[in-house]
This record gives structure tokens, C-alpha cells and sequence, in this order.
């Protein structure tokens, strides 16, 4: 029996998935719409470092190089780390650059039957149906487009990439009315060097946004410009970031990524006994917040530039907002290179932005945008089927429901991976890849469709209600030592990675934990 896979992406996830297909026989066909590896790191700006320790942002059984000292590797060496993981395990004959999928259509079998299923794809299993998936793939250098034929697909696109969030304006109010150049951090990010630097060079530059890729856009700015040209950063909610120092990053994970932190937060599908754990412990997590927000507040100057968050530091490490601060960052801000404003609302004018609650308009000549992206209606998108569409929408209030955060129970022989956001999305896509790997090679029986939905709606309802206004990011910080748990039971593994019990409740888990876990 044929058992062709494609793999749309070859960010983090699409290497991932393809070296596992490999590793159980399969001969996938991965399609990347440019013409370099590396997903959002290809629309990273080179002064960007990892938000988390490379102990943790690391592949289970392909530790970083020896020459590389920095706890937070830069852009590039990530780059190179992932070239190298590529190259180690011949996953660059799989690969197809500068062919992006623009459609996936499920073709053989018709809606009302698929409606009449009992168990995922008709049968429970990824392989064996009549029906197929055409990739439809655009070559991006020529503009031709050709149809290809799948058993099963990966979708590995992410969220933090292809469609830019851009605030809407009134009438007469947005970029149109503007004479200088507006253009959102992506595509900033993927210019090179010199064009970059031409871009921001001796300009008033004004950056929307408050997170991590509107202070390192800032911090580019300032080291161009300096005081002469001070880079504006307008921000809705200020968030809470760590300085980067080796200290804060060990802290952290001992912290908040251990199984012992898992024990004073709720979890989707828990015991009584750990739910009683959770509100018995819950204070202390509460605590920990508390006294992280006191070592910020002390070290930097939050509250005196505007950059006093007004949730706890809890609630950000909870929706996956808090990171890391460039280098020298505060210091820039008080030398007067960077400018920051607090403003709910902002419109354009000919010369620059109205700023609310500014007395004085800002003149400028480059506006950024760094206002995140659209995740998942680029994943929407992609299905040519409006019942699969319907599927990926849910409602306004609702995220994707995915059975282990993987596969959608009625969407057939299809997988989503590096939709969550946690600690490390390298470590989470790798074990989902691994359960993947187990199910493609007939080792994993799934329940019943109707299962799998109550399942996935428990896990998705939790997200929402622990993640409140941030749902969309789907973030699984507070419990994905629990997740991983789920899928390692799954795969016929014990989900005690360590020894000893001081180790197994108070060490924080990384990739290399769980190594060895694929099916061959």
C-alpha cells in the first residue's frame, strides 16, 4: 500500500516531522516556500537571541555544538543549529524550497459520509482510505502551479508567520493618508542587513506593538541612530521581560517548568487528588510571581518608562507573553534612543501618527508594525473545503480543538504541528512528532470520534479559561510536562523521565528527557 506524506512547512516542526517519518521507513516530501529552512527564524532580526536556555530549545538527540558558550544563542547560530540537525539526518533530499502550498483538498470520499464516521478517517487508521489529499503547490520563482498526491499531510506552518495582523483604521485615518513608508516587523525582519539599515538609517522610526519583535526592532534602531534619531515605541499593555542573564533563565525553569510547579496549577482531565494538590499549592505559585514582579521592578526601571505591567508575571508566564529584553535595552531607553508611549489608540496624518492622549502629533518617516498575526486564519486558509474550514474556525470565543494538540477528530489523515505555544515549541513538536510517528506506523489506536472531540474540547475549554484574553495563542505553559505525559502513556511509555524523586518533582524536563521515544 502506498503511503505517500507531505509536509507543508520546514520551520522547527517540519524537520522534526520529516526526520521521524524517516526514522519509520517513510519517504516524505516536504514543501518550504522559500528557499531556506528555519520557519519564523528566517524572519528573525539578527540581534534576536532564543527566549529560553539552549538546554531547553534543543533537538532530544542532537545536543547544541560545543562551540557555542551562549546560554541565549543568537539568530544565527540558531540558523546554523538547524542546518546542522538538517544535514546530520539527510532531511534536505526531502525538501522542495520555494514551493508554497496554497490549497489541500480531501478528494474520494464526500462530506455526508465523512459525517457518518464512527472512528477518525473511517477506520481509526492513517493510511488505507480511497481517498487522497491534492497538495496544490505554487513554485514562487516561476508562478506555475502543480497538483501532488498524499496519503496523509503534516501542516507545520505556526502561528507567528504568513499573515500579519494590521490594526483597521477609519476612513482617511490609516497608512493611505501617509507619505512615509509603513511595513509590518516580518517583513522588516526579512530584509537583509544593508537594506534594513537603509530602511531605519538617519529616520524617525514609530514601532506598534509591545512585545518581543517591538523592542528588538527598537533596539536595531537605536544602535543605528541613537539619540539624534530616537525610535518610537507605542504600546497598548506593557508585558513583563526578563533582562538576559543566565541567572533569570535557570531561575525560571526551576521555577515554573519543573513537574513540582504542574502540581499548583490545574490541568485538563486531572484526578481529584491533583486538583486538591492545585488548590493547596496555588499560593505558592502566587507567591513566586510576587517575588519575581519584586526583583523587576527593582533592577529595572519599569514603572519610570511606562513598562509596569498590570497583570502578575504569573498570568504572562500562564499565557505565553513574557521574553527576553535586547541587550542594553533600558540603557538605550535612558540615553533618549528609545522612546516609549502608552496609548490605547493611534491614527495616521500626512507628516507621521496622532498619538491618543499625546498633546503634540509624532512626526515620523517609518511606522512598524509589530502587531503579531492572524494564526488561524492562515491555517483556515489553506483547506479548500469550507465544512474543513468551519472546522478550523470554530467561533470567535473558541480555539482549535486537536485531539493531543495534534490531529482534528474530523478532519481525515491530516496533523497540525507547532500550533501550541509552551517553553520550548522545539521540545513540544518534537514529542508530538514522536507520538505522530507511533500512530503512522500502526501503533497507536485512537478512540471514536466522539472521544476524541470531548477530549480535545476538555484540553481546548482549559486553555481558553486559564489563557483569557490571549486564548488565541493556544498556549500549554502551565501544564506541558502533563501533556507530554498524555502522549508518552499513549506511545507505551513510562512518563517518569528521571530518577529519583527529588529529580523527577523539582528538575526541570527538557527534549533530551524524553529522547529515544520514536516508533523504530
Amino acid at each position: 500500500m502506498e503511503k505517500k506524506v507531505v509536509i507543508v512547512g520546514a520551520g522547527v516542526s517540519g524537520l522534526l516531522a520529516c526526520k521521524y517519518a524517516l526514522n519509520i521507513g517513510l519517504n516524505p516530501m516536504v514543501f518550504e516556500a522559500e528557499e531556506r529552512i528555519g520557519g519564523v527564524w528566517k524572519h528573525t532580526l539578527d540581534s534576536t537571541r532564543l527566549q529560553n536556555t539552549k538546554e531547553v530549545y534543543q533537538f532530544s538527540d542532537f545536543p547544541w555544538s560545543s562551540s557555542i558558550k551562549n546560554t541565549y544563542p543568537t539568530h544565527s547560530q540558531v540558523i546554523e543549529y538547524l542546518e546542522s540537525y538538517a544535514q546530520h539526518f539527510n532531511i534536505f533530499p526531502c525538501i522542495k524550497f520555494d514551493s508554497k502550498v496554497i490549497g489541500l483538498e480531501y478528494v474520494g470520499e464526500s462530506s455526508e459520509e465523512m459525517e457518518s464516521w464512527a472512528l477518525w478517517g473511517g477506520t481509526g487508521k492513517p493510511f488505507g482510505s480511497k481517498a487522497k489529499w491534492h497538495v496544490k503547490v505554487q513554485y514562487t520563482k516561476t508562478g506555475s502551479i502543480q497538483v501532488y498526491h498524499a496519503e496523509f499531510v503534516v501542516l507545520c506552518i505556526g502561528q507567528f508567520s504568513g499573515l500579519p495582523n494590521i490594526p483597521e483604521f477609519l476612513p482617511n485615518q490609516g497608512p493611505e493618508v501617509f507619505k512615509g513608508k509603513v511595513i509590518h516587523s516580518e517583513d522588516f525582519s526579512a530584509l537583509d542587513n544593508l537594506t534594513a539599515l537603509e530602511l531605519i538609517k538617519e529616520k524617525r522610526v514609530a514601532i506598534i506593538g509591545s512585545h518581543k519583535s517591538a523592542v528588538d526592532i527598537a533596539a536595531e534602531c537605536a544602535e543605528a541612530n541613537g539619540v539624534k534619531y530616537p525610535c518610537t515605541i507605542i504600546q497598548r499593555n506593557a508585558h513583563w521581560f526578563l533582562p538576559s542573564n543566565n541567572l533569570c533563565g535557570f531561575l525560571l525553569a526551576f521555577l515554573y517548568f519543573s513537574r513540582f510547579s504542574e502540581l499548583s496549577v490545574h490541568k485538563p482531565g486531572e484526578t481529584l487528588l491533583l486538583s486538591f494538590l492545585a488548590t493547596l499549592l496555588s499560593p505558592l505559585r502566587w507567591v513566586i510571581s510576587k517575588i519575581i514582579e519584586t526583583y523587576l521592578k527593582w533592577n529595572l526601571p519599569l514603572k519610570k518608562y511606562g513598562m509596569l505591567p498590570k497583570c502578575s508575571f504569573g498570568e504572562e508566564i500562564s499565557t505565553c507573553q513574557f521574553a527576553t529584553l535586547p541587550d542594553k535595552f533600558y540603557d538605550r531607553v535612558e540615553e533618549g534612543s528609545i522612546i516609549i508611549k502608552n496609548s490605547q489608540s493611534f491614527s495616521f496624518f500626512r507628516e507621521g501618527l496622532i498619538v491618543d492622549g499625546e498633546s503634540r502629533p509624532l512626526e515620523t518617516d517609518v511606522v512598524i508594525f509589530a502587531t503579531g498575526f492572524k494564526g488561524d486564519e492562515k491555517l483556515r486558509n489553506i483547506f479548500e473545503s469550507p465544512v474543513f474550514q468551519n472546522y478550523i474556525k470554530g467561533s470567535s470565543t473558541s480555539i482549535v480543538s486537536l485531539y493531543r494538540q495534534i490531529i482534528h477528530p474530523r478532519i481525515p489523515r491530516l496533523a497540525i504541528i507547532g500550533y501550541n505555544e509552551s517553553l520550548s515549541t522545539l521540545g513540544s513538536s518534537e514529542m508530538k512528532c514522536q507520538w505522530l510517528s507511533h500512530l503512522l506506523d500502526g501503533n497507536i489506536e485512537l478512540p471514536g470520534i466522539k472521544d476524541m472531540e470531548k477530549e480535545a474540547n476538555m484540553w481546548a475549554d482549559h486553555i481558553k479559561q486559564v489563557t483569557g484574553r490571549y486564548f488565541r495563542r493556544a498556549c500549554i505553559n502551565n501544564f506541558f510536562i502533563w501533556h507530554k505525559d498524555q502522549l508518552c502513556k499513549d506511545m507505551g511509555y513510562n512518563p517518569r523521565r528521571k530518577k529519583g524523586l527529588l529529580a523527577y518533582l523539582f528538575i526541570p524536563y527538557s527534549p533530551k528527557d524524553y529522547a529515544g521515544l520514536s516508533s523504530k
